[in-house]
């Protein structure tokens, strides 16, 4: 999931300002494409396509690790039934997927709507036009009113919400995954916050297309 992210904030970053950079953006306006299908189709990668292939990813790890486990245990003259009954596999395989739709997915659209703003709008290091922006936020809100509500925020967005249940001590990731019912996720209100802070990132970054030319 870790990497996931990382790879869709670098995508992010790189997407609208590679195709100015490299000139492919004459090609890509002379198709019959809309600015807002183009960068919608580009935020659908971090957003959906990249949390999907961690998940078919991960899932056939897993599924190695449980058939060479299994294997073993054959080996060893083991019954293997206890194993399967220990392993919840498809309880794990469908928790992981929810967490990474709605964690992964919707609660950092914001984000991903900010670097796509970036790298539309960027003339070049769009890495320094995304971070440096929040990094001088928080320093100077921090210089003046000696507060750090802001770095709060962003820390919110990154660790995603938490599940209104405490969790038991010694609890596994995935039963902390699982506490986040959909009913306290689509009624937390920093979700549609986000997703309008999304929205209006994105309107910005297709009107900031519409009329950037290569660099």
């Amino acid at each position: 999931m870790g990497t996931a992210f990382i790879v869709g904030v670098f995508y992010s970053l790189d997407t609208l300002y590679g195709e100015r950079r490299d000139r492919s953006i004459l090609f890509w306006k002379s198709l019959p494409v809309s600015d807002l299908t183009t960068v919608l189709s580009k935020l659908a990668i971090p957003l959906a396509i990249l949390p999907l292939l961690s998940f078919v990813i991960t899932i056939a790890t897993q599924l190695i690790m449980l058939l060479l486990s299994m294997a073993m245990l054959l080996g060893s003259g083991v019954n293997i039934a206890t194993l399967l009954i220990q392993v919840p596999f498809l309880h794990v395989s469908l928790v992981l997927l929810y967490h990474l739709v709605t964690v992964h997915g919707l609660w950092y659209a914001p984000i991903y709507g900010w670097l796509l703003l970036v790298s539309a709008w960027a003339p070049r290091a769009p890495f320094i036009g995304a971070f440096l922006p929040p990094f001088v936020i928080y320093v100077v809100e921090k210089i003046v009113f000696n507060t750090s509500y802001f770095l709060a925020m962003l820390k919110y967005r990154l660790a995603g919400p938490e599940a209104s249940t405490s969790m038991a001590p010694g609890g596994t990731l995935i039963n902390e995954m699982a506490a986040l019912t959909p009913a306290q996720f689509f009624s937390t209100p920093g979700l549609w916050i986000g997703l309008a802070i999304a929205t209006v990132f994105l309107a910005a970054a297709v009107r900031l297309r519409r009329h950037r030319g290569p660099i």
